[in-house]
């Protein structure tokens, strides 16, 4: 080994971006960066950024925090999509469209990768922090600063798998990389590393979370508040975070195995030294299946918090909801074959895995008829998170029957690996998830930062989000019911396949239209916020604890801790002029600003770049100096203050007076 390859590993210029394409992207993100740090510059905002947001272990700028890096990654992920459309619309014939066929295995690798990993998981966890400490009348999550960690690990990974943007390259075996594709002999270069160590590093943090917020719900509800009691988004995201805490160590497993695959020659998956291929799709859909309802649980619990709302009405059937947030618990971890029927496991196996795939839709469908059945007979505001919900039972519902088709053994073997799957799967997590994500994120605005967002201009993004799906995804079930199949960036121009794919692409940039008309609706609304000031405390009429506080809701959350005896406790207290009962205030203890988890990322950064490129001593340094920083954070003193009960009074005071809070407090 020469000095060169002892201190650079496997890195070199021929790494270096080879495409135009790439090029652009990079100049992109270099020509970004400058904006905005020239920005931060001029305005002097570097000091109250680093002060009071990225030190910060308020769940709630953690929330904001890990929703702004989902913006960002989800108009990569956009752009990569575009770039497939346009590819797949124009490269029919003898024309070869505008990326190489191995740039295009890479963009669908990266785009399903950063939209599940870095976009859904990110707006999940996100609202999770914004939210559910105030749904639950507690002051914190259980471990503040392991949140704060969880977020700038979720960072790192973001950063990881775009730093192959600039240099080496990105995966091209698919956004789950099956061996044999992701295995050394087919994907020699670092691709399938940026890959492994990107998502590892990520569902590291999301593990994390998922501890956190499981022990934050189970321990920290405030006095009264029994799990029946408790908010339906609350009670989903219990189920979400008990998957997330099940299933990603199965993830982390069978990355680390793949790693030692491809770094220390382990054949944990090379058929030919005595590895088992299958083993690794077993593993990587026990964990995948959960996965699906880690995202749409949290989803599903905002629908009903938002339906009764608009609709002037209470939840309906509430237990019923709670058990069919246990069964979809349950079922998900008994349906993840289904992903593989064509692969040989056998009828008997089949027949069992295609039951249960039809028998999971049945708590779906009570969530479907609880929310339906709530809404007869209310008076609706077709308001915009209204509207994504409404979006949401069209599409989910379509895609729901799409499912249950291919749940049937027979029928996924025909159309399991063509773009009907694509189309279905898109169908469920855009509509499960992302519409989920944005109505939630409408509702609860006013909450965080104390005014709305522009209702005319969210009603725009909705449409063109809406209509832009089903040009962009309807064409697919038609071209995967006449056999274009999946990764397909080259056709012959007999079949006629080219006018569909051309209405796709257009789908396709009306949903960017739709993306943009959400940045802009966010730019338009914080610059006129003072017409849209929430001055009420509750700009939605909501019924659940968090709207009981002043907007935005303090750093404490809550001045004195609230004890609640009903279901949508604040909701009674409101409509029936029920005052609290008198409570004195109280000191509060309050974790300090740190910087240690941003110190502790960086090196978990360095030791997964060091790990892509074979820097040996970069990823044992990092591992050291990370260890070191744990430890240090560990054993540290005075990491809270605390906040006077005559200051807190005082505080919330003035709040109440200025925002004249309709929940009448001491």
């Amino acid at each position: 080994m020469t000095w060169y390859n002892f201190i650079f590993g496997k890195l070199s210029l021929a790494y270096l971006p080879q495409s135009l394409v790439a090029w652009g992207a990079v100049v992109f993100m270099v020509v970004v960066g400058v904006t905005a740090i020239a920005l931060l510059t001029y305005y002097k905002l570097w000091k109250k950024l680093w002060t009071e947001w990225l030190t910060s272990l308020d769940p709630k700028r953690i929330g904001v925090m890990y929703i702004v890096v989902s913006v960002i990654m989800l108009v990569r992920g956009a752009v990569d999509a575009l770039l497939l459309r346009v590819q797949q619309a124009t490269s029919v014939g003898d024309s070869h469209g505008i990326v190489t066929s191995t740039h295009f295995q890479e963009l669908f690798s990266a785009h399903g990768s950063i939209m599940i990993f870095f976009v859904a998981m990110g707006f999940m966890f996100g609202l999770i922090n914004l939210i559910v400490p105030l749904q639950i009348g507690s002051r914190d999550v259980a471990f503040p600063f392991l949140n704060s960690l969880s977020f700038w690990i979720f960072v790192s990974g973001a950063l990881l798998i775009n730093f192959s943007l600039i240099l080496g390259d990105f995966s091209t075996a698919g956004w789950l990389s099956y061996p044999p594709l992701s295995e050394l002999a087919y994907s020699p270069t670092v691709g399938v590393d940026y890959w492994i160590w990107s998502l590892q590093i990520s569902g590291i943090g999301s593990l994390l979370s998922g501890i956190n917020f499981l022990v934050t719900i189970l321990k920290m509800r405030c006095k009264g508040m029994t799990l029946m009691k408790m908010p339906m988004f609350t009670w989903t995201v219990l189920g979400s975070m008990s998957l997330v805490v099940f299933a990603f160590p199965i993830l982390t497993v069978s990355l680390a195995l793949l790693a030692l695959d491809r770094t220390v020659g382990a054949h944990f998956f090379t058929a030919d030294a005595g590895g088992n291929m299958m083993m690794y799709v077993n593993l990587i859909w026990a964990w995948g299946h959960p996965e699906v309802y880690i995202l749409t649980l949290p989803a599903f619990g905002i629908f009903s918090e938002i339906v009764p709302v608009f609709s002037s009405k209470k939840l309906a059937g509430y237990v019923s909801m709670v058990y069919s947030v246990v069964a979809i618990v349950f079922f998900s971890f008994v349906v993840w074959l289904h992903h593989f029927f064509t692969m040989g496991a056998g009828a008997d196996v089949n027949m069992f895995f295609g039951i249960m795939t039809a028998v999971i839709a049945i708590p779906t469908g009570v969530k479907m008829f609880n929310w339906l059945f709530t809404m007869y007979k209310g008076r609706i505001r077709f308001m915009s998170p209204m509207l994504w919900f409404m979006g949401f039972v069209i599409l989910f519902t379509l895609g729901g029957v799409a499912g249950v088709l291919m749940a049937e053994p027979p029928a996924d073997y025909q159309l399991h690996n063509s773009l009907f799957l694509v189309a279905h799967f898109h169908t469920m997590i855009v509509s499960g998830v992302l519409f989920g994500y944005f109505a939630g994120l409408t509702y609860w605005f006013p909450k965080i930062f104390g005014f709305k967002l522009n209702e005319k201009i969210g009603k725009q993004a909705f449409w063109c989000w809406l209509f832009g799906f089903i040009l962009a995804f309807g064409p697919l079930y038609m071209l995967g019911l006449m056999g274009a199949t999946r990764r397909l960036d080259h056709y012959d121009a007999s079949l006629g396949w080219q006018p569909l794919f051309i209405v796709a692409g257009i789908g396709a940039v009306l949903i960017a239209i739709g993306l943009v008309v959400q940045i802009v609706q966010i730019i338009v609304s914080v610059v006129q916020r003072h017409k849209n000031l929430d001055t009420s405390g509750d700009p939605w009429d909501g019924h659940t604890l968090e709207w009981s506080i002043p907007s935005p809701a303090p750093a404490y959350n809550f001045a004195v801790l609230p004890e609640v005896s009903e279901r949508d406790d604040f909701w009674h207290h409101k409509h029936h002029n029920r005052k609290l009962p008198p409570l004195p205030y109280e000191d509060i203890h309050m974790p300090k600003n740190t910087s240690a988890g941003i110190i502790i990322s960086i090196f978990v950064f360095l030791l997964g770049f060091g790990i892509v490129w074979h820097m040996w001593w970069l990823a044992v340094l990092a591992c050291t100096l990370g260890i070191i920083a744990v430890v240090d954070r560990t054993f540290s003193e005075n990491t809270e203050y605390v906040l006077k009960a005559a200051d807190v009074a005082e505080m919330d005071i003035a709040l109440r007076a200025r925002h004249a809070s309709n929940l009448q407090t001491p």
